[in-house]
């Protein structure tokens, strides 16, 4: 495989993303501490406190500028090379709550965070070239062959059985739920991020592609599961070790969109 110029800069913009994002589960996490501590009610169990945190809006400050580096990324290398990157928050929030939230992070965390490395090495290195897309209108029939359908219909119906059966029954005891929901939609968000980063890409370079409904569809599915994402990413890291959460989220939400990216752009 050729390292295109187009995949380099995905790859920088993905590991500065990654950075960021990993330092803003932190800081939200500090901030959701904080929050629970003032109004006694977590937001794991229903509680929105945090949302007059100040602490809480600075990590996701910092998680937009990771996600809008991220979004840029999209633009211009493939969702294949883009999203193993994450790997590196992973590293990066391990290590910030090893020292900050003195969760420890033992042996066996440690040779997961090496193991994540190699694997985004791995996929890196044998990341395909990306395809010419010259309208949005491609990815818009790629979106809608039935393949892709019977992929997102799968999502949106197990999301739904996650959220209104086994959300409220054991949520708070298995860490799988609230990180399976985010995953879940998470995949979706990567295609429909990868569909509106491309759009905005050839607007900018002077293909206007907001004439096209389609590229506001893809605007509203990003909203959409970008606030779901929020609320149970919120939820798992209320209830759960920032050492575990991060990783599980990591290892699922990576292998969905791969998965989802697989199926859609029909790149193995």
């Amino acid at each position: 495989m050729g390292f295109s110029k187009d995949n380099l800069k995905g790859f920088v913009l993905a590991l500065l993303s990654s950075g960021f994002i990993g330092a803003s589960f932190i800081i939200k996490k500090k901030g959701l501490r904080r929050a629970a501590a003032a109004s006694g009610v977590r937001a794991g169990y229903g509680g929105y406190s945090y949302l007059l945190e100040p602490l809480w809006w600075l990590g996701f400050i910092t998680m937009i500028v990771g996600e809008i580096a991220n979004f840029v990324a999209y633009a211009f290398a493939p969702a294949v090379l883009v999203t193993p990157l994450g790997a590196l928050s992973i590293i990066v929030s391990a290590v910030l709550a090893h020292f900050i939230l003195k969760e420890r992070l033992h042996r066996l965390g440690v040779l997961g965070c090496v193991m994540c490395i190699a694997g985004s090495i791995i996929i890196v290195i044998h990341a395909p070239k990306e395809h010419s897309i010259t309208s949005v209108l491609e990815i818009w029939s790629m979106a809608t062959q039935p393949a892709f359908l019977l992929y997102v219909g799968s999502v949106v119906v197990l999301v739904f059985i996650l959220v209104f059966h086994f959300a409220p029954q054991c949520g708070h005891t298995n860490v799988l739920v609230f990180t399976g929901i985010c995953s879940l939609m998470g995949s979706l968000t990567v295609m429909s991020v990868k569909a509106l980063g491309t759009a905005l890409k050839l607007t900018f370079e002077g293909k206007n592609q907001l004439i096209y409904p389609e590229t506001w569809f893809f605007m509203l599915v990003v909203a959409t599961c970008v606030i779901t994402q929020m609320n149970y990413l919120n939820k798992a890291l209320d209830t759960f070790n920032t050492a575990v959460v991060s990783p599980i989220y990591y290892v699922m939400f990576t292998t969905l969109a791969i998965i989802a990216s697989v199926i859609m752009f029909k790149k193995a």
